[in-house]
């Protein structure tokens, strides 16, 4: 269990806030779809995902060659409220919907929810 403290260091960054909301939406995505969603480079998307895995806020298995993160399904009843609070904020953003539409379109290409295709 993290303490109250790591989980709201995790919250204090947009782009952290950002992978949340399009995790919150989605059950399973590839690195290389959040980091098109967000169009920011692989290195810094993985390494807020490396905070919010650290934070008990995300879980990742390996398919294949891809790394794919969800929201962590041992989130206490409480954490989830908050992440969903914080969420829920920042979905009024402009940014929110234009990641979230871009997402979409990276998205059509998966195959039986398998990712098919990655830039790398």
């Amino acid at each position: 269990m993290k303490g109250p403290a790591q989980l709201l260091r995790a919250l204090t960054d947009a782009t952290r806030i950002r992978i949340l909301l399009l995790l919150q939406d989605h059950e399973d995505l590839c690195v290389c779809e959040i980091v098109d969603a967000l169009r920011l480079p692989q290195y810094s998307v993985s390494r807020h995902l490396g905070v919010l895995k650290a934070a008990g806020l995300v879980a990742d298995r390996r398919q294949g060659r891809w790394m794919h993160y969800v929201l962590a399904p041992t989130l206490s009843r409480e954490d989830r409220a908050v992440v969903i609070a914080v969420c829920a904020r920042a979905a009024r953003e402009p940014a929110a919907s234009q990641d979230q539409r871009r997402l979409e379109q990276h998205l059509r290409p998966r195959v039986k929810g398998k990712v098919v295709r990655c830039e790398a």
